[in-house]
């Protein structure tokens, strides 16, 4: 009997949430679970075992980019994706379909798939469903993401019932085109609709159809208020099969992310711990710090005296707003390494509580301590 490549062990009784094993060729990743981004085949200011020493067992990385530079063949040639940036764990690859959204300036879509001019010379690259999944092949991520448009916010209807058609459209050629690939990688389909109650449950529907390993929920997260975001997730989760894992693309804040896990979802990735490292802004259990501000000049205290990352354990604020207004390349691995950190501890947190079934008082704790927070401000 062959293995289902999810499985649910703990459902939450007051919400949707619930703790999964999700099997991939490279060992079991229990979700709920954050994946930081590796666009370029790397966690920027970090070293892959930096990555791995702080609990992260999957990491995300960008088909789009890898496929500009190196090449996805030249990835291939020198042993795949694992081995040319010596990451052991498991990968996802996104699609090249975010870039639709993010790139849009470079690219026009047609039927036969999306065309690219490159941000870095100017050529001209036609990504169809077939070439996104010869690179994920090459790369050889765990799991693969099937070529789709990221349709902006806002967007007109008709535009937006347009695209989310080309989006099956390519989810079937994409399907097609990873069975033949036939080597044990996971296949996850995408749901688009825009913000569209009835385009969200046709996307849905249609994608189901189809059938996929697991099932992402896209093109949310794109300048939509918090309020749209979650009346759009709940629509397509109301849909999507309980037995397959469930991923929120692009998603995001602790907010945003603890609010999508009580709503039954199960992956989330996103930019935002490592870019706000890299410009000053730290999470902590207390909120937002900005590491730049002048009443930090002679704090001798930790980054968050109720964090044990490495570098609440060995420096000041005073010490890294040093760095970060001196432009020391240091700084930028310190509070990475601080927010990433932050982010694995909440996915711990998050699914201790779901195993101890204490989710909800846990959820009323977060908001509470947000609401202090401002309050003191």
């Amino acid at each position: 009997m062959i293995r289902p490549p999810f499985e649910i062990r703990k459902r939450c009784p007051s919400s949707a949430a619930r703790i999964g094993f999700l099997y991939t060729r490279r060992g079991v990743i229990e979700t709920p679970v954050f994946m930081p981004v590796g666009t370029q085949a790397s966690i920027k200011a970090l070293s892959p075992e930096e990555v791995a020493a702080l609990g992260v067992h999957i990491i995300l990385a960008n088909t789009y980019h890898l496929f500009l530079r190196p090449g996805h063949r030249l990835v291939a040639k020198l042993g795949g994706l694992h081995q040319f940036m010596n990451w052991p764990r498991s990968i996802l690859t996104d699609s090249g379909g975010y870039q639709v959204f993010s790139l849009a300036q470079y690219c026009r879509l047609e039927k036969e798939g999306a065309r690219f001019k490159s941000h870095l010379d100017g050529q001209e690259y036609l990504l169809t469903p077939e070439l996104s999944m010869e690179i994920q092949a090459a790369l050889n991520a765990d799991i693969r993401m099937v070529l789709d448009t990221c349709i902006p916010y806002p967007c007109p209807y008709e535009e937006t019932r347009y695209l989310t058609q080309l989006t099956h459209e390519w989810e079937q050629r994409s399907k097609q085109a990873w069975v033949r690939q036939s080597d044990g990688s996971l296949l996850f389909g995408i749901v688009q609709g825009g913000m569209y109650e009835d385009l969200r449950r046709f996307s849905t529907e249609e994608v189901l159809k189809i059938g996929f390993d697991g099932y992402a929920i896209g093109g949310l997260s794109v300048g939509e208020p918090q309020e749209l975001l979650l009346k759009m997730l709940e629509i397509s989760i109301e849909l999507l099969p309980e037995e397959s894992p469930r991923y929120l693309m692009g998603v995001g804040t602790p907010e945003d992310i603890l609010e999508a896990v009580w709503r039954g979802v199960d992956m989330f990735d996103c930019v935002l711990p490592t870019r706000n490292a890299r410009r000053g802004t730290l999470f902590t259990s207390s909120g937002k710090l900005a590491i730049k501000q002048a009443r930090f000049k002679e704090d001798e205290r930790p980054l968050d005296p109720d964090c044990n990352c490495y570098t609440c354990r060995h420096y000041s604020r005073a010490y890294l707003r040093h760095l970060f207004l001196a432009g020391e390349l240091l700084v930028y691995r310190l509070l990475t390494l601080h927010n990433l950190h932050f982010y694995v501890r909440f996915m711990e947190e998050i699914r201790r509580a779901i195993k101890e079934e204490r989710f909800l008082e846990f959820r009323k704790n977060f908001y509470q301590r947000k609401e202090e927070t401002r309050c003191s401000d």
